[in-house]
């Protein structure tokens, strides 16, 4: 996950827990899945539980999802990123896209989600039905 916040100087660590980022990845992992944050400012520090890489490049397993939350200028080059890595899905959170990324993961079969939230579609496909939790029902 691209965006994560690290804690900074003097910020009240209750802020951090309430960036949207922050919150997708922690509702993510409850879930069973294996986010990497990605902060090339933070590297090696703890979120979530997880220690935090400088880029895409620096993990060492295989990653399915390179899920955004950077500026769209900043997409295209890490959509090559994400083709070199081997990503099967660039997605782009709310208010981020980009043709140009659009373009290179398209050409190489890589899956382009543009303008939504990974949490918001998981709770449509698997929550409707069937809550976990009962603050999830609306």
């Amino acid at each position: 996950m691209i965006g994560v916040s690290s804690e900074k100087k003097g910020e009240d660590p209750k802020n951090l827990k309430r960036k949207p980022a922050n919150v997708v990845m922690k509702y993510m992992q409850g879930f069973g899945y294996k986010v990497i944050p990605v902060n090339p400012f933070a590297e090696g520090e703890v979120i979530n539980g997880e220690i935090v890489v400088k880029s895409l490049y620096k993990i060492s397993e295989k990653v399915d999802i390179v899920d955004v939350f950077r500026p769209s200028k900043e997409t295209p080059e890490i959509a090559n990123e994400a083709v070199k890595i081997g990503s099967k899905v660039l997605w782009l959170q709310y208010g981020i896209q980009n043709d140009e990324a659009k373009k290179t993961v398209e050409s190489e079969k890589i899956q382009y989600v543009a303008n939504k939230c990974i949490k918001q579609e998981y709770q449509k496909l698997f929550q409707k039905a069937n809550p976990v939790f009962p603050a999830l029902k609306n």
